[in-house]
């Protein structure tokens, strides 16, 4: 029974740890939000996102040259921009639980290939580049996922997707720039046996990922969707709203600013008499 209450408690830790869903704060905060609020919506999405960060790592970690690391980033990038523009724009959806469960497959399947597992039994791996591409596809779709939580307004939809797309790319590019320097500096000395820990670490934690997402699926009886349209507008009402009594405010003040030095004249004028 400990056992147990130990497990549920780690689980509850890793929960708040490795949750990047949208936040309410932030729901509301993107109900008027710029461009500039999009982007580094993406960008942070994207360099917390735990689950992009280790498939990209399996993906650079034997690579060399400059031309196939552009290569397959491209390929990556191309993936997840089709998916995330399209999906979002077109409504398109599903359980994003589920969604990152398959993507915590991608990592698995990562770590397996540099590990050498396709090898060992005996199986010819598929064309790498094609894979990239597959599972660029289904990140793309986990992200979104996250961005239709969002009260997207339908005037501005285009707009906040390529702005939330390009802090995607953006925050890519940061985390590349960090990954692929601890990946340079673990080759200077004990390359296979840091090989070896990694890519397996990378494998362990698709494993545990995709445990972890399942696990959440199957323990809320109402799952978390994408948020409606009803929810959206009510969103989008609340922040107009609070725009209005903001507005109403100022100008109150102003009117009884108005009103003061308007009085106050008069008891200028009446003193003067």
């Amino acid at each position: 029974m400990k056992l147990i209450n130990k497990i549920l408690i780690l689980f509850s830790v890793f929960d708040i740890t490795f949750s990047h869903a949208i936040s309410e704060s932030d729901k509301v905060k993107m109900v008027q939000g710029s461009a500039l609020d999009f982007i580094w919506l993406g960008a942070e999405h994207m360099i917390t996102g735990y689950d992009h960060i280790l498939f990209l790592i399996g993906v650079l970690f034997f690579l060399t040259k400059l031309s196939d690391i552009v290569k397959f980033v491209t390929v990556f990038t191309l993936g997840h921009s089709i998916t995330l523009i399209f999906a979002t724009l077109f409504k398109i959806t599903a359980n994003y639980y589920i969604i990152d469960a398959v993507i915590a497959l991608s990592v698995i399947y990562k770590g397996f290939e540099n590990l050498g597992g396709f090898r060992k039994i005996s199986f010819r791996p598929p064309n790498l580049v094609l894979m990239v591409f597959i599972f660029g596809l289904i990140h793309g779709f986990g992200l979104s996922t996250r961005l239709q939580q969002l009260p997207l307004d339908e005037n501005k939809l285009i707009f906040s997707i390529l702005s939330f797309n390009l802090g995607v790319e953006i925050g890519q590019i940061i985390a590349l720039l960090i990954i692929y320097s601890l990946i340079l500096l673990s080759r200077f000395k004990f390359i296979n046996s840091i090989s070896k820990i990694i890519n397996f670490g990378i494998l362990i934690a698709g494993i545990y990922l995709f445990i972890f997402q399942i696990n959440n699926y199957l323990s809320h009886e109402h799952h978390e969707e994408p948020i409606n349209q009803s929810a959206t507008k009510d969103i989008l009402s609340n922040g107009n709203d609070l725009e209005h009594t903001k507005m109403h405010s100022e100008g109150k003040n102003h009117s009884h600013q108005e009103n003061d030095k308007h009085h106050h004249g008069k008891n200028l004028h009446h003193d003067h008499e």
